[in-house]
């Protein structure tokens, strides 16, 4: 009982400590971002999600940065997450968020829902729904939210146009949620 208390601990531990990577959004521009550096941004977010760089997402991939996420809060590496292990990696975490906010602020920071979540940008990348998302995928379904947002179509998303987006699915969201109620 007490190993399987253990890892359920252990797997929410990784969850919510290890910023799920498959759980990462692009962060809604601080600045004004043309259509290149969305691209350049899509091709380094791919980077960083290829775990095992063979130029796809898939199973794979996610079960290696789980285990990266695992390895990281299991600090002697025996397997098991003991409760000093996970509270020192929830202590850790904390200070990251203080020290580093901006990284770690609300749905659209580092470590916010929207990039693989239910409908997230990773599955709306999968143009072929085979369960793979190949870098062209990914980076079409990058420019495409780019294209969304960049509502005068001048090739500059500005910090309006992005505040707009936000707005504009936020009400969506809330129509869709009231509707839902009745």
């Amino acid at each position: 009982m007490r190993k399987l208390t253990l890892s359920l601990i252990a797997g929410t531990a990784a969850v919510a400590f290890g910023g799920g990577a498959y759980a990462q959004e692009a962060p809604a521009p601080q600045r004004e971002m043309t259509r290149a550096a969305a691209e350049q941004r899509a091709d380094q977010i791919f980077d960083r999600l290829d775990a095992n760089h063979d130029g796809k997402l898939d199973q794979a991939d996610r079960e290696a940065r789980q285990r990266i996420r695992f390895d990281r809060v299991d600090a002697n590496h025996d397997g098991q997450v003991s409760y000093a292990e996970f509270t020192a990696a929830r202590a850790r975490f904390a200070q990251a968020r203080k020290d580093h906010p901006a990284q770690h602020s609300g749905r659209f920071g580092q470590h916010g829902r929207g990039f693989a979540g239910r409908g997230g940008m990773v599955r709306l990348a999968d143009a072929d729904k085979d369960g793979v998302i190949t870098k062209a995928e990914f980076e079409g379904a990058a420019l495409q939210r780019f294209d969304r947002l960049d509502a005068n179509h001048d090739g500059t998303v500005t910090r309006d146009e992005a505040k707009a987006a936000r707005d504009n699915m936020r009400q969506q969201w809330q129509s869709r949620h009231e509707a839902g109620d009745s």
